[in-house]
């Protein structure tokens, strides 16, 4: 089975409490091209983005409050295309299995993840990113039928 992904995706995009200046000032650098896509965030990341780029950014619930699940539950439901998470791998985070679901979920329904400014640019500045994209899912249904649960 395959998705497509239209021209203009669905991008989330969420950072750790370290990362925020970080997603922040590369937001601001993509800003022409981040424009032109629909962009949802967790709470504060959100708020901040829509601050400096003065665009909508649906926002959802601070990560640790549920903000992550939300955004894995609309990566379940086909509803996000991209996501780019800045997260800090220096310091522990309370709601750390939240965010291994989070990326597993992403990694299930084979959407493009970027972790880092590299990656993100990398994903940003493809010629696949701006134009519609047949993502190829794997096939669950064996999954979904087996009998031994």
């Amino acid at each position: 089975m395959n998705i497509t992904l239209e021209e203009r995706k669905r991008v989330a995009l969420i950072a750790h409490d370290n990362k925020k200046a970080e997603i922040v000032e590369w937001a601001k650098y993509n800003k022409a091209t981040l424009r032109k896509h629909q962009l949802f965030a967790t709470g504060t990341t959100g708020r901040l983005i829509e601050e400096e780029l003065d665009v909508h950014v649906t926002k959802l619930l601070s990560g640790p409050l549920g903000g992550d699940q939300q955004i894995g539950a609309l990566i379940a439901e086909q509803k996000i295309d991209i996501l780019i998470f800045f997260w800090d791998p220096m310091s522990a985070q309370p709601h750390d299995p939240d965010i291994k679901a989070l990326i597993r979920l992403g990694v299930v329904w084979n959407i493009p993840i970027a972790c880092d400014r590299s990656t993100a640019d990398f994903l940003l500045t493809s010629p696949l990113f701006h134009q519609k994209y047949d993502i190829k899912l794997p096939d669950y249904s064996s999954y979904i039928k087996r009998k031994d649960f």
